[in-house]
């Protein structure tokens, strides 16, 4: 080893030894800045968690307010007094709150990747903020667990059990893709017509995009089910931790953590509580427990049939994105050595 390459490999330590101090610092700043968007919304009556601006949905922005204020309180006890257990304890609990506020925001960027507007601005901008916020407050829970001395892991495969639900959350989509590109291609599912589909889609504002696509007999959600069965076997498999030959100047180098498990985490945090939930109630709607709308279809029993057929989808893939993003997580891990060896 060079002396350029040991110097730089002392100052990436310094640095990542003042790591704690900084994400504290970062996470009472977003806390500030939250609790003053919060009250911004509140006062001038604007709804963070409905479309509609009435007052009973406005004075729900007061609990932004309160997450806001209250990650900044904790995050400058820990600046002021360290990571204490109790903080750690708080410090978690409102970044589930945060996160909790953060549900739904992969819907609200898929819809904006498709060129359609999202249902609100202040919402939309709402959640994003939540969700830098549950990054942060979760690293600065975690800021003293510093490794003493670390290496990098050499690209591995996920264990055999884990690869599996990685194949049933393949195979889960393949109805689900199957069904838009019937539709895409002209067909008839579930009693609709793809020129239906089209109209309907038309008329709730699809993008031209979206359009465009469709007319070509291409589906963009079934194009992003593809993107999705991708960084699902990516979290798998060793090529998912090491750029490829068509990447130029970045092959055979070592893929950042956060560039796969930024989307992964925020689609298990989204699609595996959501097709939950959606099955749930499918469940009951098909036992008669509750009444299934038939919105744009032409009867109840298709709308089942279609829903029934997405969330199954969404349940198994968010659950296997899931396991798939922890084991990537634990696989990826620095690793630590017990001896430093002189080069």
């Amino acid at each position: 080893m060079t002396t350029v390459e040991r110097t730089i490999k002392v100052l990436c330590r310094a640095r990542w030894h003042l790591w704690p101090r900084w994400v504290a610092r970062a996470t009472m700043l977003w806390a500030v800045l939250y609790a003053l968007f919060g009250l911004a919304c509140a006062l001038s009556g604007t709804s963070l968690f409905h479309n509609g601006g009435d007052s009973g949905a406005s004075a729900l922005d007061w609990a932004v307010v309160a997450v806001g204020a209250l990650a900044a309180l904790i995050s400058g006890a820990v600046e002021q007094y360290g990571l204490r257990p109790a903080l750690r304890v708080l410090l978690w609990v409102v970044c589930a709150l945060a996160g909790v506020t953060a549900f739904s925001l992969l819907m609200d960027v898929i819809t904006l990747m498709l060129g359609q507007g999202v249902d609100g601005r202040a919402s939309a901008a709402n959640k994003a903020l939540a969700a830098v916020g549950a990054v942060l407050l979760a690293a600065t829970a975690r800021s003293d667990r510093l490794p003493a001395d670390t290496g990098a892991r050499a690209p591995s495969a996920a264990p055999r059990l884990v690869q599996l639900t990685s194949c049933a959350g393949t195979l889960a989509f393949v109805p689900y893709a199957a069904m838009k590109l019937v539709w895409a291609s002209g067909g008839t599912f579930a009693g609709i017509t793809g020129e239906e589909m089209l109209a309907i889609s038309e008329r709730n504002g699809a993008s031209g995009i979206f359009l465009t696509l469709e007319s070509w007999g291409l589906d963009p959600t079934a194009l992003l089910a593809m993107l999705g069965v991708f960084l699902l076997w990516g979290l798998v498999r060793p090529w998912g931790q090491v750029f490829p030959r068509w990447t130029l100047f970045l092959r055979g180098r070592r893929v950042p953590r956060w560039l796969p498990l930024t989307p992964a985490l925020l689609g298990a945090a989204t699609l595996a509580p959501y097709g939950v939930a959606g099955v749930g109630y499918l469940t009951l709607a098909t036992a008669g427990a509750v009444t299934m709308r038939r919105g744009d279809f032409h009867s109840s029993g298709d709308a089942l049939l279609v829903s029934w057929i997405g969330m199954i989808a969404f349940a198994i893939y968010g659950i296997a994105l899931t396991i798939a993003a922890r084991s990537y997580w634990l696989r990826t891990r620095p690793a630590r050595r017990t001896s430093i060896n002189a080069e």
